[in-house]
């Protein structure tokens, strides 16, 4: 079958600054039709609870990334919210199974603000964050605050409060882009100095990470009291829904330690900061298939992330191992896909085997050719399990 508007490159793209973007025109709070996205959200809602309860399945989630929302936008909360109306009005017009929501992103230092540091602005960028402390027992040593007392974290809770008050409490909308303790870590202390520590003080690293866990659910609570009801899980960089659970976390720098050290310092932190939330999800850029078979193992695991395109990430992960380890495990597989319907249709008919449960997360440019993925990916998964 031939599909329309194929991209150029089925490759990652250098030259633009988030590959997984898409360009929407800001919509005003007082020009955004409302009770149109309500409508739209619980009718989608249906067939997310309906796919979290089963035992395998497939949805199609049609994600609607803003790049300046994760970028220098992210400073001015007005703008933000306008981008994301805008995304969430364009998205009505792309089959999909999982609606968009807002997120009250500010950067990715939240927890790192505990311990006395601050976003660093150059024009144009998101903000960025150095280390303070040259080794964990420097960490340890400070006295940390809770996120909510930080100006970053005040900040957050004001986008929040501004989100609701614009939109009057109606629309889904996620916590902040939390981080794992892991990758908070590597905010706070210079990475040779911890990973050194890993080695020398592997009792002191686990002490931090489960300090770093416990700050994380308490602002995350914090913010629980502001959403209520509208939260989405499992927030950012996942599709995500009132009907789901489980809370996601970018765990990147899991790729630099071994197996071995994961499971023993990084893992149960992990599995710390999810559990009042149903669960972790687990994130990680780039290729970690070597590490399926430890995070399987991460108590309460409710997700996994990864990029099966080279449009997605520059070192993509292979489909098979994927469906082969995550079917029949009730953990849900999040795929990124990047690139034309025809990749998107491939990649899933690789990844797709009995018992899986999988969100297909496309980014198809037009509406037709996000139709055209939408039907083959529904009929390539029912297709396969009737075969059973």
């Amino acid at each position: 079958m031939g599909i329309i508007n194929k991209m150029s490159e089925e490759s990652f793209n250098t030259d633009v600054s988030d590959t997984q973007a898409t360009t929407v025109a800001p919509v005003k709070p007082e020009e955004f039709d409302f009770a149109a996205y309500q409508e739209y959200e619980q009718r989608l809602l249906q067939r997310c609870r309906a796919f979290w309860q089963a035992d395998f399945g497939v949805l199609v989630y049609r994600r609607m990334r803003v790049a300046e929302v994760f970028s220098y936008g992210c400073r001015d909360m007005k703008s933000s919210l306008e981008w994301q109306l805008g995304a969430l009005q364009k998205s009505m017009a792309y089959p999909a199974d999982v609606p968009n929501f807002l997120e009250p992103w500010y950067g990715i230092g939240t927890v790192a603000a505990c311990f006395g540091q601050d976003y660093i602005w150059e024009d144009g960028q998101a903000p960025a964050m150095r280390p303070k402390f040259q080794s964990v027992t420097e960490a340890l040593e400070y006295p940390a605050i809770p996120v909510a007392e930080t100006a970053i974290g005040k900040r957050t809770l004001e986008m929040i409060d501004y989100f609701q008050n614009k939109c009057d409490g109606r629309l889904p909308l996620s916590l902040c882009d939390i981080q794992s303790p892991l990758n908070v870590a590597g905010y706070i202390v210079d990475m040779t100095g911890f990973f050194t520590d890993v080695y020398d003080k592997p009792d002191q690293v686990k002490v931090l990470l489960n300090r770093l866990a416990d700050l994380l659910v308490e602002f995350n609570q914090e913010q629980l009291k502001r959403t209520g009801d509208l939260c989405v899980w499992p927030g950012h960089g996942f599709a995500s829904c009132r009907a789901f659970d489980g809370l996601g976390l970018s765990d990147d720098n899991s790729l630099m330690l071994s197996g071995e050290h994961y499971q023993e310092l990084a893992a149960p932190a992990l599995a710390r900061a999810g559990k009042p939330f149903g669960g972790a999800g687990y994130h990680c850029c780039g290729n970690w298939t070597g590490k399926i078979e430890i995070v399987k193992q991460i108590k309460d695991l409710r997700w996994v992330d990864a990029a099966f395109s080279a449009a997605t990430d520059p070192e993509p992960c292979p489909t098979e191992p994927f469906g082969e380890a995550f079917s029949h495990t009730d953990i849900t597989v999040n795929a990124r896909i990047v690139c034309d319907a025809n990749t998107v249709i491939d990649a899933v008919r690789r990844l797709w085997q009995p018992g899986l449960k999988l969100v297909a997360v496309t980014y198809c440019q037009s509406p037709e050719e996000q139709k055209a993925a939408y039907k083959q990916i529904h009929q390539i998964c029912q297709t396969k399990e009737e075969r059973l």
